[in-house]
């Protein structure tokens, strides 16, 4: 199955609707302290948190857990809600702390954390979900979300939540970086149509 990066306030991976779904690093063995497969990353078996700069990526605000249900809860099971794939694999990567802030050096390390699964241990990361934004240009993130599409990888994020044109005199980055594998997502309605604040 295909993983999913989500580069966000990490995941509650013990969520009885997104645990089946969360992905596991099958070169480390959990709780061991040896980093098994040389990632430089040790016990990583869920992603890594770049706040705590450790290995333990679990949501300590809500919105990391959230978006993750939205990309992959399991469904038909009589319980809570479904995401869009219910068979995914959901890759935590933490860089925003309980209030919901972060550094973009600690975004760019989980990017690169992906990529790297991806390009170096050759796990399936199709993508990372990038639901966060603020912030002017800043040229390493570009050079990283460059790098993660070179290796073949899609970057989601949101358009934001400013009611601005983001191609236009009020860029949002990182939606707006113009790059070919930046795939910039913005709101819509009940009635399909683009909601007032995106």
């Amino acid at each position: 199955r295909i993983v999913v990066g989500v580069i966000d306030t990490g995941i509650d991976y013990t969520h009885p609707d997104l645990a089946a779904n969360m992905w596991r690093n099958p070169g480390e063995v959990a709780g061991n302290a040896i980093d098994d497969d040389g990632n430089g990353h040790v016990d990583d078996v869920f992603g890594i948190d770049c706040v705590n700069n450790d290995s333990d990526p679990r949501d300590d605000h809500f919105h990391g857990t959230h978006v993750a249900g939205t990309i992959g809860a399991h469904g038909n099971d009589a319980r809570g809600v479904v995401g869009v794939n219910w068979n995914v694999g959901l890759m935590a990567l933490k860089f925003l702390d309980e209030n919901g802030s972060g550094f973009t050096s600690d975004a760019i390390e989980c990017l690169d954390y992906a990529t790297q699964m991806r390009a170096e241990f050759g796990i399936d990361v199709r993508l990372t979900s990038n639901s966060w934004g603020g912030g002017g240009f800043d040229a390493a993130l570009r050079d990283a979300i460059a790098a993660s599409g070179d290796a073949g990888m899609l970057f989601v994020a949101a358009a934001g939540n400013a009611a601005s044109d983001n191609d236009g005199a009020f860029p949002a980055f990182p939606a707006s970086y113009d790059l070919p594998n930046v795939v910039a997502v913005a709101a819509t309605d009940h009635n399909d149509a683009l909601a007032a604040f995106s």
